[in-house]
């Protein structure tokens, strides 16, 4: 009865077919034993090292007859329908993560939630829904998780059972297990666009406008240093990213992260990342110790993942000496509370610093504070775009040039509202001129109906 199972036996691999929308019910199930024991004998009869070198579709027909004379030895019986997805779901365990591969290559999914091998969520568009995947078992999870994070040369298991990774298109993984996992291992993974961001793109999804982001584009291009904040989830990569982006070539960018993320598109960036320290405890490089390395490697621009600890007073002195149009980002409600959040910072690196020298040397190295925020119903948006202009006593002054007004939410639960300027100028309209941008009244006016109320 498996016959028709030869080596002429293929499965479509072409480009459409592999992006494609998966979604519970789309395809007929296949028992996870069966699949887990197969590919466990698969393991001990193939080389996996010659499998790196060749194509998905080549796989394919490599694995085909080996299968279906398995299955016939087994003597199960599957129609055609089910063979083709055993036949998807192998090449996935062997080629990429499991049961979650489907998910990674659809690309209307932006996080992947795994709550033990039981449970798998997904958001689409803003929103959670449990899918129909699982994991044979905590076992099979947990190969998966060591999977990707050996692909990065970092390590996880009992004695570190947490861990940052990225896959290799550089979306961002999370992976904890037992024992601080108490029903079982936990992965999460925050997939990259495959298309990097741009201003136009946040344009269309309604994170900036166009008016923001002629402002945006000028303060890039007039070498500010930006800080971007926001909470958990807000995008403050994607703003990142989108910033970069805007980096003339003939600049030399030096990117600093715990785990690289950033998806710059210049052709003279050198990428750094931090090192977590081996098994006996030693070998441990962190953002701190990559910064200071920078300073030496002549960088225009030094940009920062995310800022979270003592590399703060290294980044703000980097920005202070030469390095203008410096970027990075930082977890925090609000403008205030990232300024706040770098005091915060600085103090834990161990430096008895006087406040107001602290605030004067912030107020000095960051100019613009962009500030993000993810609304109720999934979108994310620039909520704050504000100057830092100085100081007054103690107090780090700043100014609002942009905001977003929330009025409510329609019949569909979206929030409703609009970026409004605050009708006052900025201070660094000057620099920007000295840089050769003009920046019209017109960005800046608040409209005449708003003025009525």
């Amino acid at each position: 009865m498996f016959e028709r199972f030869t080596s002429a036996t293929k499965i479509s691999t072409a480009p459409e077919a592999v992006e494609r929308t998966v979604r519970p019910g789309d395809m007929p199930s296949v028992s996870l034993d069966l699949k887990v024991s197969l590919h466990q004998r698969l393991i001990d009869k193939i080389n996996l090292a010659a499998l790196e070198k060749m194509t998905r579709e080549q796989v394919a027909e490599q694995l085909s007859p080996i299968v279906s004379k398995m299955i016939a030895e087994d003597r199960t019986a599957l129609n055609r329908a089910e063979y083709d997805r055993l036949l998807e779901e192998l090449l996935d365990e062997v080629l990429g993560l499991g049961p979650i591969e489907p998910l990674l290559n659809d690309n209307t999914v932006a996080d992947i939630l795994v709550n033990t091998h039981k449970q798998v969520f997904v958001e689409r568009f803003g929103k959670l829904e449990r899918t129909a995947v699982q994991f044979k078992d905590d076992r099979h999870l947990t190969r998966i998780i060591q999977k990707i994070v050996s692909g990065v040369g970092r390590r996880v298991d009992e004695s570190q059972p947490w861990v940052d990774a990225r896959l290799q298109d550089g979306s961002r993984v999370n992976a904890l297990l037992p024992p601080c996992a108490v029903d079982g291992p936990l992965l999460s993974i925050r997939k990259f666009s495959k298309m990097p961001y741009n201003m136009d793109r946040l344009v269309e999804n309604g994170t900036i406008t166009a008016q923001l982001a002629e402002i945006l584009e000028i303060i890039v291009k007039s070498r500010l240093n930006v800080l971007i904040s926001g909470g958990t989830g807000t995008g403050k990569t994607t703003i990142l990213n989108a910033m970069s982006s805007l980096i003339g070539n003939k600049e030399r960018i030096v990117t600093i992260e715990d785990t690289a993320e950033l998806q710059l598109q210049q052709e003279h960036v050198a990428r750094m990342e931090a090192r977590p320290p081996n098994m006996e405890g030693a070998g441990e490089v962190t953002q701190r110790d990559l910064l200071r390395n920078s300073l030496r490697m002549r960088p225009d621009r030094i940009v920062v993942g995310e800022v979270r600890g003592t590399e703060v007073l290294d980044m703000l002195q980097a920005m202070n000496t030469g390095h203008d149009g410096s970027m990075t980002t930082v977890h925090a409600n609000t403008a205030r509370d990232a300024l706040t959040r770098l005091e915060h910072m600085t103090a834990m690196s161990g430096f008895d610093i006087p406040v107001r020298a602290l605030r004067g040397q912030i107020g000095s190295a960051i100019q613009v504070i962009v500030q993000l925020q993810r609304f109720s119903d999934g979108r994310r948006r620039v909520v704050s775009l504000q100057e830092i202009t100085g100081m007054e006593n103690d107090v780090i002054a700043m100014q609002e040039i942009f905001r977003f007004e929330r009025r409510g939410v329609d019949a569909n639960e979206q929030v409703i509202g609009r970026h409004v300027p605050t009708g006052i100028r900025p201070r660094f309209s000057t620099r920007a001129r000295e840089f050769g941008y003009t920046m019209p009244e017109s960005l800046f006016c608040v409209e005449p109906e708003r003025i009525a109320r």
